[in-house]
């Protein structure tokens, strides 16, 4: 049985998630938290004030990239914003077709880290770290041994799991890959009582399409704020 999900939590979703299934790869100080920088450059406060801002200042170092998604906080002093990057913020709420049985996807473990972490720099940069595994299960696609497509959770709230890090090797593109491993994540999700979400760059129309497509429907625009402290 699928329980209705509260999606009030998706507007401060890595808050949430960091003081709930994720509190294990949480720094914490008061109003602010962030995750281990080796797992995922993002950061959150229980209200974008000031007094929340400074919080978070101390969990930060000199010199460190962060992201900070949704409303923003007054600036620390050092504080400087680099990029908005204007997401959808989609979410599931149906079954998929099962993937097609001729695709043979894998479950991946931390023995295949490096080869995630090489996959998804290529495609997408500035969002995925060595350990960004952690956060979830991913799956991917071989071919000739070759990791080229993969798909996993990111962050993870009570009853709602993000899909991150989907991607498909230039070469190997247009293949149905992506498709494949989001129907097997997101069924798996549903038979857990779960609700898939996740993010997309409003510019990108090509991926909107697909999780169109796929039965995904647009509940926000959110921004991802990439700040550094100096």
């Amino acid at each position: 049985m699928h329980n209705e999900p509260d999606f009030t939590l998706l507007d401060n979703p890595a808050w949430h998630a960091l003081n709930s299934v994720q509190r294990h790869l949480a720094g914490k100080s008061g109003n602010a938290a962030r995750y281990f920088p080796e797992v995922v450059p993002f950061a959150a406060l229980a209200q974008p004030d000031a007094a929340s801002g400074k919080e978070l200042n101390e969990l930060l170092t000199a010199g460190e990239s962060f992201f900070l998604i949704g409303s923003l906080p007054p600036l620390q002093d050092n504080w400087e914003v680099r990029k908005e990057l204007v997401c959808l913020q989609m979410v599931s709420e149906s079954p998929l077709d099962a993937p097609d049985p001729s695709f043979s996807i894998q479950q991946l473990t931390p023995e295949d880290a490096g080869e995630m972490y090489a996959l998804v720099q290529l495609v997408q940069p500035g969002y995925f770290m060595p350990e960004t595994y952690r956060m979830g299960r991913y799956t991917g696609i071989r071919q000739n041994g070759q990791l080229v497509a993969i798909a996993g959770e990111r962050m993870r709230l009570n009853g709602l799991s993000e899909l991150s890090a989907i991607c498909t090797h230039p070469d190997f593109t247009g293949r149905g890959y992506a498709g494949q491993l989001i129907a097997g994540l997101v069924n798996r999700q549903r038979e857990e009582g779960i609700t898939p979400f996740l993010h997309v760059a409003g510019h990108n129309t090509g991926a909107i399409r697909l999780y169109e497509k796929l039965g995904f429907r647009t509940r926000r625009e959110i921004s991802f704020h990439l700040l550094f402290k100096k």
